[in-house]
């Protein structure tokens, strides 16, 4: 008898231990979680584009292309000279002659090669282009990095709620199992066997708050929101489209794809430079208009033009040119490069979704539920004693494994939509007639859901 009611006390105080090791910051940050109203994934996207810091470099690059553009178009401003002096004249036998005042003014004016400003303004004007080019590629790759962000912080909220709920069940076990007159090892073991499980579960919670919080810093980081600020996402049904076939979306690459649009124009610019470069070989010419006027005695004055044109004798502009044809086979070899990457993180991109789409096209309608409602059935039919302890614990890590594929498999399934979309530079969202949605969560994993 006193044997049995020290392992009674034993358990009851292994029982307490587990429940005072449960992770204090995993529970507040829950209940943190739990107050913040649930946020769309969408709205998350409209926030970032409003309040993204690093959007600031780009509006302030634009406008740096459009001064420069502005200057390319430019005459140089004329030169005025003025001399001032006196002048002095003798005769013959040393005597003075006379003496005055003598001045002269000029105006000169630089005039360009005809079309070399032409050129310059189309070189000034590419680089607008880039500007603007480089804006809509970071902004489409900033709603995809939300997006996936947002539902990573979605699936570790999910994970982690659902392995306290598992937790919370086995510590509910083990009280109830203390209680019981022990016959035999056979209980001991099986309550160590859950005190274990509960040790592991907990392990899981923790990652996944872990990877919850990391996700909420860089989002609040894309969102200029302080890191600190805490967020829900809400729980919506994920429609993934039916795409074409790849070479219809490697066609959409090829005329919408923003590195690649970037690598064209950058081409184009490059050619127009080598064409500037030709153009240089013959020099500017300054024109200048002068008045003069002397008064020695008598007094003389000047009117006329100057014609100034550098001789190109020993200065082709050869190096320049050849400079300039070397970087534009560098512009086509990368154009070549960025449309061979462009098209083998396509093909990969679109693999991965298939082959997710293909996996989510095979799971029960409610899986997810009825592996929840298993779990809890094998709960209550342990405690009944009509369940052996293999089955209950595989019950409920097979739960929480099922859980954690399918969010898994729908986060590398957005993830891989969200970079075809970047890659064709189209909303693939939209397209597509059938859709694959999102199996539907146990309730009492939608409480972002119910906040809304």
């Amino acid at each position: 008898m006193k044997q049995r009611t020290f392992v009674k006390y034993l358990l009851v105080a292994g029982a307490v231990l587990l429940s005072l090791q449960g992770p204090e910051s995993l529970a507040q940050t829950q209940s943190a979680t739990n107050a913040v109203p649930a946020v769309m994934l969408d709205r998350l996207v409209t926030e970032a584009m409003e309040k993204n810091p690093e959007l600031n470099f780009y509006h302030a690059e634009i406008a740096v292309a459009r001064g420069d553009r502005r200057s390319a178009g430019t005459l140089a401003n004329p030169q005025a000279e003025v001399e001032l002096g006196r002048k002095r004249t003798t005769d013959g036998g040393g005597g003075l002659a006379g003496e005055g005042l003598t001045w002269s003014m000029s105006v000169s004016q630089s005039f360009e090669y005809p079309g070399r400003l032409a050129l310059r303004k189309a070189i000034a004007n590419r680089q607008v282009e880039l500007a603007e080019l480089g804006f809509a590629q970071f902004k489409a790759a900033l709603a995809a990095k939300i997006r996936s962000l947002g539902y990573t912080l979605l699936i570790a909220q999910e994970k982690a709620q659902a392995a306290q709920e598992v937790s919370a069940r086995g510590r509910e076990l083990v009280e109830v199992l203390v209680q019981r007159e022990p016959a035999g090892v056979t209980p001991l073991l099986e309550t160590r066997i859950i005190e274990a499980t509960i040790i592991t579960l907990k392990r899981r919670a923790s990652e996944a708050t872990k990877a919850a919080q990391s996700a909420l810093f860089e989002l609040n980081q894309l969102r200029g929101q302080p890191l600190s600020v805490p967020l829900t996402v809400a729980n919506a049904t994920l429609k993934f489209p039916s795409l074409g076939s790849v070479e219809e979306l490697l066609n959409l690459a090829a005329t919408n794809n923003f590195e690649l649009q970037m690598r064209q124009v950058e081409l184009t610019q490059q050619g127009f430079k080598v064409d500037l470069s030709k153009n240089e070989r013959w020099p500017a010419i300054s024109i200048a208009p002068f008045y003069s006027q002397e008064k020695a005695g008598d007094t003389e004055q000047r009117v006329g033009i100057g014609v100034s044109v550098p001789l190109p004798l020993w200065n082709r502009n050869k190096g320049n040119i050849e400079a300039a044809k070397a970087r534009q086979e560098q512009a086509a070899t990368s154009l070549l490069l960025s449309q061979r990457k462009v098209e083998r993180e396509l093909r990969e991109s679109y693999l991965l979704y298939q082959t997710r789409l293909a996996e989510m096209a095979q799971w029960p309608t409610n899986a997810v539920q009825e592996l929840r409602e298993a779990a809890e059935l094998g709960d209550r039919h342990y405690r009944l004693g009509a369940l052996p302890i293999s089955t209950y614990t595989e019950l409920q890590g097979k739960y929480l494994d099922a859980l954690e594929a399918i969010l898994d498999t729908q986060g590398d399934a957005l993830e891989s939509l969200q970079q075809l979309e970047v890659l064709t530079g189209s909303p693939l969202r939209e397209l597509g007639p059938a859709h694959q949605e999102q199996p539907q969560l146990p309730d009492s994993l939608q409480s972002s859901e119910k906040q809304k």
